[in-house]
């Protein structure tokens, strides 16, 4: 049996998830969650960044896009943050591709809240 996927968006979506359950071999494992985030979150997010990266200043550094998803996945998600091998500090379990679309909304929010009082202008963002 391979990977099936249900979004139980109708009564059939759930009849069938619930025959693929009482089909399952023993051992097989279930899983019921929020879907992830949309392709149009992501985009508004990466947007997002890119503006903060443009505009924002940082303790007397410019950080890429890529650094302040880090900073604020880890700020938003009160990421554990541990030393590096060869010095630094590592993020450790900040990822958004994992993300359900709530999350990806609060973060959306964090980033727009901390935007707002470093005096970044959103232009074409929100």
């Amino acid at each position: 049996m391979s990977k099936q996927v249900f979004i139980l968006a109708h009564a059939t979506a759930r009849q069938r998830a619930i025959d693929a359950v009482r089909s399952a071999p023993e051992g097989y494992r279930v899983e019921i969650r929020q879907q992830t985030r949309t392709l149009e979150q992501n985009a508004r997010m990466w947007a997002m960044l890119g503006e903060i990266a443009d505009q924002v200043v940082w303790y007397g550094q410019k950080l890429t896009s890529e650094e302040w998803k880090d900073v604020l996945t880890a700020g938003l998600k009160r990421q554990k943050v541990v030393p590096g091998i060869d010095g630094g500090f590592v993020v450790i379990g900040a990822r958004t591709s994992k993300m359900t679309r709530t999350e990806m909304s609060a973060l959306t929010e964090f980033a727009y809240a901390f935007g707002a009082q470093q005096g970044v202008r959103f232009r074409a963002v929100i």
